[in-house]
């Protein structure tokens, strides 16, 4: 009897091996001498071959694996199933494997109450984070929780993907995250750090990409933790100079992406492209000038000079940026600096209390769509440079017949000189948004 327990010892061995290593042929020839073997499971953490598999990136073994077995959820001894082994090492090809083969993306584990979405946010592998998101947003498991519920789901801790993202530093997975819905001022239950933002742990953890994205979806410098701490004392005691310099009330108010601009249905990826640009050039000047401790400079480019700009069409608002975004609705085109600074200007409906939707500053129609502008080609050109056709002005808009929200807009120069109110209103806006 124990001869033959010592063999079967040996066998497993040589599976898990096998599995292991990716010797698909070695894993084979034994599961069709013995189909029994592939129900086996380590004696210390209950890892079945299929775990194994999934950990290691061994595509081609899981994959035949999962067609002999037929059962993509089987638990461990932590109630972990092989797709959150796949999603804390990194191994995408595994993650698609699983999910495809109608993996439970919704399962929690006994060891720290987490799914395979918290997983992938913990270690920073982001591109298993977007493909879980995209498959939350496809399945019909899913959609019966609720796609916002999904992303913003907790821990046994208390702690959001986001939380976790930011405690350790992951700046992508921060990204992806508020892209699709995370709430950025969500605190935690019962996690190490009660009662913690995401912007609190991104404090603690001292990284800075994650400070400025989070401060770009509008998190609130001023919200206190279970101790009473603002993000900044929590920055200065674990001596990370540069987040406590951004995250210093004191300081100047970081502009914001814009709420009302989460009511735009159809938003062309490109333009979203130039306007995420843009808040990140405008936010990296005011934390130069934060850093070392000097007022913000202006924009200064001689764009004034006739010379420079050519014939290159500039925006109608600044007069020093190029059009680069357009109003499909309408055809108007703006920069898109000023197209981001007019959304970040539309303030709350007192009476509702609800972002207003932007308009048009040219002609006051509702912003439903944002486009690329096109770039004119040679033929438009020449047409306007023919004799037969007096050229149009550069200028074409007159600032004196505009409506009073162009002329504020055009007071304010480049998106670069908006004051700390503009980051507030877009703060104050996402506040619905961004509760618990």
């Amino acid at each position: 009897m124990g001869q033959g327990l010592s063999c079967r010892e040996q066998q497993e061995n040589e599976l898990f091996n096998a599995v292991q290593n990716g010797e698909l042929e070695t894993v084979e020839a034994m599961a069709e001498q013995d189909p029994n073997l592939l129900s086996l499971k380590t004696v210390h953490g209950r890892l079945s071959a299929l775990h194994v598999a999934a950990a290691n990136g061994r595509i081609e073994v899981l994959s035949m694996l999962l067609d002999r077995s037929g059962n993509p959820d089987i638990l461990n001894r932590h109630k972990q199933t092989p797709l959150m082994l796949a999603a804390m090492h990194g191994k995408i090809s595994c993650v698609e494997r699983l999910i495809q083969a109608g993996a439970n993306i919704l399962l929690f584990d006994t060891l720290y109450g987490r799914t395979c979405l918290h997983y992938a946010a913990y270690y920073g592998h982001s591109d298993c984070l977007q493909f879980i998101l995209s498959a939350a947003n496809s399945t019909a498991v899913a959609q019966s929780w609720g796609f916002s519920r999904f992303v913003n789901i907790r821990d046994g801790s208390g702690a959001t993907p986001l939380h976790l993202a930011a405690r350790q530093r992951r700046p992508d997975c921060v990204h992806i995250l508020l892209s699709n819905g995370a709430l950025v001022c969500a605190s935690t239950g019962g996690y190490s750090y009660p009662g913690s933002t995401p912007l609190h742990l991104a404090a603690r953890g001292g990284s800075l990409d994650c400070v400025r994205e989070l401060l770009a979806w509008g998190a609130d410098r001023l919200q206190r933790d279970s101790s009473g701490r603002i993000p900044y004392m929590v920055a200065l005691k674990h001596k990370h100079d540069a987040c406590a310099a951004l995250l210093n009330p004191l300081a100047p108010e970081p502009l914001t992406w814009p709420s009302p601009l989460k009511f735009i249905s159809e938003l062309n990826p490109d333009a979203k492209a130039l306007l995420e640009k843009a808040l990140i050039e405008a936010n990296k000047k005011r934390e130069k000038a934060i850093l070392m401790d000097t007022p913000p400079l202006s924009n200064s480019s001689g764009t004034d000079d006739e010379s420079e700009a050519g014939d290159v069409e500039l925006c109608c608002i600044c007069f020093e940026n190029v059009c680069t975004i357009e109003v499909q609705t309408c055809g108007h085109q703006m920069c898109a600096n000023c197209i981001l600074a007019l959304c970040c200007h539309s303030k709350p409906n007192s009476s509702t209390n609800s972002a207003k939707i932007p308009v048009c500053p040219f002609c006051r129609s509702s912003i439903s769509r944002l486009v690329v502008a096109k770039s004119k080609n040679d033929s438009e050109i020449e047409l306007e440079l023919s004799p037969s056709k007096p050229r149009r002005a550069r200028k074409s808009y007159n600032l004196g017949e505009c409506s009073s929200s162009l002329k504020s807009l055009s007071s304010l120069g480049s998106f670069g000189r908006l004051g700390r109110t503009s980051g507030k209103v877009a703060a104050e806006s996402n506040e619905e948004f961004d509760k618990p």
